[in-house]
């Protein structure tokens, strides 16, 4: 018996010769990469929530703590970008941060405009955590995988995020 993840006989072929995968006629939402890759990801989600709840931070909250952690922002502009979130979306969930002693906004002396962010001491001890959490939840995730199997996966994952970057550039020069 087939798998309803079997793709069909024959794709057909779009105008441009590339696969379509979908067809309108027979769609099922369920069987969809975009459902798939959604149901994962808020599995890992409420998964890494279980397992951060001790330390009070939120899904939404660890994330920008992790990237301040990391280097990978040091103002707030920088981890607005990186975390994808609007200025205001972004200074309420800094509110939060700060109000629990996990970091500090300081306005730079060079230039009024800028605001730096840092990690407090309680802040740093609790960023270190996420990464062990994150690895525990994924590594439960990825159970029965061979390495190789995971090297795949993260490939065809790539291909897919680069494709989907390089049509959101089109359509953004539209």
């Amino acid at each position: 018996m087939k798998s309803k993840l079997t793709p069909p006989e024959s794709t057909e072929v779009s105008a441009c010769g590339l696969p379509e995968f979908y067809c309108a006629d027979a769609y099922d939402a369920g069987q969809s990469t975009g459902y798939l890759m959604r149901q994962i990801l808020s599995s890992v989600a409420q998964q890494v929530a279980r397992e951060l709840e001790p330390s009070g931070l939120t899904n939404a909250q660890w994330v920008p703590m992790l990237k301040l952690y990391l280097g990978r922002a040091s103002t707030v502009a920088e981890l607005a970008r990186e975390c994808q979130l609007d200025a205001g979306s972004m200074t309420r969930l800094l509110d939060r941060l700060e109000a629990k002693g996990l970091c500090r906004r300081i306005r730079s002396s060079e230039d009024r405009r800028v605001v730096n962010l840092e990690l407090t001491p309680e802040g740093r001890d609790a960023a270190k955590e996420i990464p062990a959490i994150l690895s525990r939840v994924q590594n439960a995730h990825l159970a029965g995988f061979s390495v190789e199997e995971w090297q795949t996966l993260k490939s065809y994952l790539r291909r897919m995020l680069e494709t989907a970057q390089t049509l959101q550039a089109s359509a953004e020069k539209k």
